[in-house]
């Protein structure tokens, strides 16, 4: 079958050459039909014969610029570590010396057929936030036969370099199929103690256990067997490809059967993509083009591989059932103990059924509760769950943030985790030399921050002082009458201070407000000092206050005249006054009742 889909494709050839010349041709703008309605029928019938019926080649992920903290930065993606099978593509963010270490994620892709580019949303949605590596797994009929088999035991080997290339305290997310073989590799390093064993582990719509509602490609492999995908699926390639004679399941099959399970929505979405050539719509036609640019791009994979993984996921379902191994030893996850652990699903999955995924919960039973975490994605089928707008807003900053709760190297992880006041490491908080930077604002930015921090921290404490003050002043005003106590002694001690104690305080404590003012280069504020007040008015310093109610003690007017600077002469104004009347505990004003004092967080 792979040699007649490849004589096929070169037989139509000469047709799809035709059909490209004639869009060009009443596409120019030299020809006085062009923009009619007949020429825009003429190339869209000419475009989609001839996008149905190419070969599309392995897309590029065109990733080249991010946003971190506002500034865009260019993105340049390199390979970093390299095999026969696959690479190891690094996104590396040109940014400011001065920004700190962000987590590292290591995102597999699934090797199912697609390209690694089917996740550069997934990609995008990171690289504000993170430093993101990513498999890119080779076309099976790429690699010359000689190199060697490839299984699902190599795979499991390959995250595993993987991981060792990047160190510890990685981050590994499993898209998909991935999820299996992530999960092993976790598994094996953690039995062996391995250093690099990841902070974290997501996995994202996997086949974890799919006896848990099963999906049409579950059963299918199921009502199957592994002989009838045997015997039907697996093929050699054809020449003249570079793995001519390797056995592989052909990416042209995968795709005839992803696209067999809606092949009415791909129908559909044809038939408009015509409807909008016609009438002119670009921007619609461009979404399908993108779309179908990376949906139609798929890879061929090794035989023993895509066998492996149908017996031993889909029809023995050895993983959920502690059966599964690796180079003959049995993948024990009890052992994953230091890895967190995070879940996704999507409510409308139907390629990984709800639960499947979240199974890996079960297994890992070892990991302790708070780390590990569960989550399903409302509204989204299998593709959303790792792109779209909802993994955007609603998926993406959960990877996030659990990576940074559960990382011990980035620059996040220096803060503690628990409520209470933030403690930068030594290193950072007072560093041995001020950077220089060329960018004057952002050379000023943390001289400024320290500066209104300290201004507000100064002008909570002389308005706490004021009302300290303000509290202790009122005591002695009013007092209500209570048992035990006769009306004429209540009465003698309601009229607390008398006011020419005050009157006296006066000067004094105009001289120091004005000192205080002058001391840090501002005018000395208005107050009430000067003011005639009438006779009996009780005063606080130099505001008047309500009348006092006997029933519940002296009420301060909310609106004091008082100024931030007064805090610093209330020492004098007390030495002046004298002793205050005594006052009675039981009537004693309480500050957790009509005063609380503030509350803040400096």
């Amino acid at each position: 079958m792979y040699h007649f889909y490849e004589w096929n494709h070169a037989a139509i050839a000469p047709l799809r050459a035709f059909a490209d010349a004639t869009r060009m041709f009443y596409e120019s703008p030299l020809n006085p039909f062009a923009g009619t309605e007949a020429a825009r029928r003429i190339t869209a019938m000419a475009e989609v014969f001839e996008r149905s019926t190419r070969v599309y080649g392995k897309p590029q992920f065109g990733l080249n610029e991010t946003v971190v903290n506002g500034l865009r930065v260019p993105v340049v993606d390199k390979p970093v570590w390299q095999k026969p099978f696959a690479r190891l593509l690094h996104f590396e963010r040109e940014l400011p010396k001065t920004h700190k270490k962000d987590p590292r994620f290591l995102i597999v892709a699934p090797m199912s057929g697609h390209y690694a580019t089917l996740l550069r949303g997934t990609v995008e949605a990171l690289l504000p936030y993170a430093d993101v590596y990513i498999t890119d797994w080779e076309d099976a009929r790429k690699v010359p036969a000689a190199v060697g088999r490839f299984d699902l035991d190599d795979y499991v080997d390959y995250v595993v370099e993987m991981l060792h290339f990047l160190g510890p305290d990685t981050h590994v997310i499993g898209v998909c199929q991935p999820a299996v073989p992530v999960l092993m590799a976790v598994g094996v390093m953690s039995a062996k103690g391995d250093p690099c064993v990841p902070a974290t582990m997501t996995l994202m719509g996997g086949p974890i256990d799919t006896r848990i509602n099963p999906t049409g490609v579950n059963k299918l492999a199921m009502d199957k067997g592994i002989g009838w995908f045997r015997d039907n699926v697996v093929m050699p390639v054809p020449f003249p490809q570079p793995g001519f004679m390797r056995m592989v399941y052909p990416g042209f099959l995968q795709l005839s059967g992803f696209m067999s399970m809606n092949l009415d929505r791909h129908v559909t979405a044809h038939r408009e993509f015509y409807s909008h050539l016609v009438k002119n719509d670009g921007d619609s036609a461009e979404k399908h083009r993108e779309f179908y640019d990376e949906y139609m791009a798929v890879m061929d994979l090794t035989a023993e591989f895509y066998l492996q993984t149908v017996e031993e996921v889909f029809i023995k379902h050895s993983l959920p059932k502690g059966e599964i191994t690796h180079r003959g030893v049995r993948v024990d996850l009890t052992t994953v103990k230091h890895t967190a652990l995070l879940t996704v699903e999507g409510e409308n999955d139907d390629i990984s059924g709800l639960g499947q995924t979240k199974a890996a919960q079960d297994l890992c039973s070892s990991i302790p509760e708070e780390m590990r975490v569960h989550y399903m994605q409302p509204k989204v089928g299998h593709y959303g769950v790792f792109n779209g707008s909802r993994f955007r807003a609603e998926i993406a900053p959960r990877i996030v943030d659990f990576a940074l709760t559960h990382g011990t190297t980035h620059a996040a992880a220096a803060l503690p985790r628990k409520a209470g006041k933030a403690v930068l490491p030594e290193a950072e908080a007072r560093p041995s030399a001020p950077e220089i930077s060329s960018d004057p604002i952002a050379a000023l930015a943390g001289p400024m921050a320290e500066i209104v921090e300290a201004a507000a921290i100064a002008q909570l404490d002389a308005i706490d002082a004021v009302e300290a003050f303000v509290l202790d002043a009122a005591q002695p005003i009013a007092i209500a009458p209570s048992e035990g106590v006769d009306e004429e002694t209540a009465d003698e001690a309601a009229q607390g201070t008398e006011p020419d104690a005050i009157a006296e305080a006066e000067p004094q404590l105009r001289a120091a407000i004005d000192e205080v003012a002058a001391s840090i280069g501002l005018e000395p504020a208005p107050t009430l000092l000067g003011e005639t007040l009438p006779a009996g008015s009780p005063v606080i310093g130099s505001a008047p206050l309500a009348d006092p109610a006997p029933e519940a003690g002296i009420v301060v007017d909310a609106e004091l005249a008082l100024t931030a600077s007064a805090a610093r002469a209330t020492a004098a104004l007390t030495e002046n006054v004298g002793d205050p009347a005594p006052v009675l505990a039981s009537n004693k004003p309480k500050r957790s009742g009509s005063s609380p004092r503030r509350t803040r967080q400096r």
